[in-house]
């Protein structure tokens, strides 16, 4: 593992260069134990970071959209030089409040972004966060496993919660271009996420029939590339409430989706449950 003095000495990122077409990852993220037991969910993320990092041409820039950082009254991008490892929970085992993910930062490469995305709700540029937050559970649950070595600048990209569905997804429409310059797109939630309903030690093919009917509904519009239809999931009615009490960690499916092409065919893995109310189906598509 890289260590906090040696991520330091990485050269800083300061702009992105041209590059072959990015993938784009949704990753269903469920509970933070995942980044440290030996659970089949974790190992399907090692495997996906070693397949990207096979690839002809890495990633220069991760830019993640995690259910656990909300705004309100704008999206901001994260600007520190050395984002801190944030354990945004409680009640877990020491060892995971010691988990550290020492991934630099890309402040010139996030100021930049900042003017160049624009608010879906003002059409003005985003804001930098400069100190305030870092990298959280959502982000490095998920990115520790995949890419152990911290050696890929990571940005967050926080998610105003008080927009709607659809501007999320435009915002995510505006990632699309990224991807031909280094940047791997990374969301992290989970497609079914109800907590009050949870059934710890559940198996895997155990979950909810209004939990499996949502997770069906939004796998069917994948495969079928009606990417779209992804931010009306509202209209379901009370099968999308059992599902999403709270929908912050549907919206990052939201920015996944519409930085994707449509010629581009979907693969899922780790299609099952936690708890039995929480969908782990994760999709790459590229």
């Amino acid at each position: 593992m890289t260590s906090l003095s040696s991520a330091a000495t990485l050269p800083a990122l300061q702009a992105q260069k041209p590059s072959p077409r990015m993938p784009v990852l949704f990753v269903g993220h469920g509970s933070p134990m995942n980044a440290i037991e030996d659970n089949a969910w974790r190992r399907s993320w090692e495997t996906t970071g070693t397949e990207l990092l096979a690839r002809a041409v890495p990633p220069q820039l991760i830019l993640c959209i995690s259910a656990h950082w909300l705004t309100r009254g704008g999206w901001q991008v994260t600007g520190m030089a050395q984002p801190k490892t944030i354990h945004d929970f409680g009640g877990f085992p020491q060892a995971l409040f010691d988990q550290q993910y020492p991934a630099p930062g890309a402040p010139a490469v996030a100021r930049s972004l900042a003017r160049e995305l624009k608010s879906p709700a003002t059409g003005g540029a985003l804001g930098v966060d400069e100190g305030e937050w870092g990298l959280d559970h959502g982000t490095w649950s998920v990115l520790k496993p995949m890419f152990p070595k911290a050696h890929i600048p990571v940005l967050q990209l926080s998610m105003d919660y008080s927009r709607a569905p659809a501007e999320h997804y435009a915002l995510g429409q505006q990632l699309k271009g990224l991807r031909e310059r280094g940047v791997l797109i990374v969301g992290s939630g989970n497609i079914v996420h109800n907590l009050r309903a949870s059934r710890r030690g559940s198996a895997a093919n155990e979950a909810y029939d209004w939990a499996t009917e949502f997770d069906t509904v939004v796998q069917d519009q994948i495969k079928k590339g009606q990417l779209g239809a992804l931010q009306d999931f509202q209209k379901l009615g009370a099968v999308a409430q059992q599902a999403h009490p709270t929908h912050e960690h549907y919206l990052p499916l939201l920015y996944a989706a519409g930085a994707v092409h449509a010629s581009e065919m979907p693969r899922f893995f780790n299609t099952g449950y936690q708890s039995a109310s929480i969908s782990m189906r994760s999709v790459l598509w590229g």
